[in-house]
């Protein structure tokens, strides 16, 4: 029961995060529809937003991926001096998981603005 408990509450506390971070990304986004509603209503369209040539998607996937690779630095020792080797996975997951999404958004960003050059080459 103690062995459960060491990786419950750990665990736990990485699932709160995630929840209360994406929680406050759901509101958010409902805000915004609530106040594309209201505009549509009074006949007025919100200014599409292009994010400055994918430029947005860039910064989240460096951010992203810092926070990852932070999370595996830091939790990777403090998973070492409890000598399980499952808290030693789970500490290298918790921080590869949104390391490799961060690198994904990367390499949309980088697939994107290749599409976009190759689409200026066919204009001209």
């Amino acid at each position: 029961m103690n062995d459960f408990m060491e990786m419950a509450i750990p665990g736990g506390v990485v699932i709160s995060i995630f929840l209360i971070i994406f929680g406050f990304a759901a509101f958010m986004r409902y805000l915004r529809y609530k106040e594309t509603i209201a505009l549509a209503e009074k006949g007025l369209i919100r200014q599409r937003h292009h994010g400055a040539n994918g430029r947005d998607t860039l910064r989240w996937g460096i951010l992203i991926t810092f926070v990852g690779l932070a999370l595996s630095i830091g939790i990777c020792p403090l998973a070492i001096f409890t000598e399980t080797p499952e808290a030693l996975v789970v500490g290298i997951l918790v921080g590869l998981v949104p390391m490799f999404f961060g690198l994904g958004l990367i390499t949309v960003h980088a697939l994107n603005r290749k599409e976009q050059a190759e689409e200026e080459d066919h204009i001209l």
